[in-house]
């Protein structure tokens, strides 16, 4: 990922108005949303190879920054977490911090434990689940090393 790559918004009009705000403010305006702390997560596109940007709620652990890919518990994963399985070197802002990270899934030893840590951030995701056949997933974003 370079700087002079165009970064494309989510298509999704308050997500887009979200990421403006916080871009515009440095992390500002939009890290707190809705009581919650939110991350901006930027993902190469796995068909276009276009950078892809969008704001997750996000939570801490140990390894790193958590964010669920629910999409509100829809039938198909969301395109930012379908774009890092195939690229998982990804960029991340939480409020004025920037960093390169790896993102992962969580391993099925680490998910009841981050799903627990999510939920208590955002109850909605037990909702969420409820609603889908698919299995949401957590996923780890890990800082890579000198970022």
């Amino acid at each position: 990922m370079t700087q002079q790559e165009e970064v494309f918004d989510s298509p999704t009009g308050w997500v887009a108005q979200h990421i403006r705000g916080y871009v515009e403010s440095d992390g500002e305006k939009g890290h707190r949303w809705r009581g919650v702390n939110t991350l901006l997560l930027t993902t190469r596109g796995r068909k276009s190879g276009n950078l892809r940007r969008t704001a997750l709620i996000y939570g801490r652990d140990a390894d790193g920054y958590v964010v669920v890919a629910s999409k509100g518990g829809a039938g198909k994963h969301p395109e930012w977490y379908l774009n890092l399985v195939v690229n998982p070197e990804v960029e991340v802002q939480a409020g004025a911090d920037k960093f390169r990270a790896r993102a992962r899934a969580a391993t099925a030893e680490e998910k009841p434990a981050l799903w627990r840590l999510m939920t208590s951030i955002w109850l909605d995701y037990d909702r969420y689940q409820a609603r889908t056949e698919r299995e949401i997933p957590v996923v780890v974003l890990e800082p890579l090393a000198g970022d």
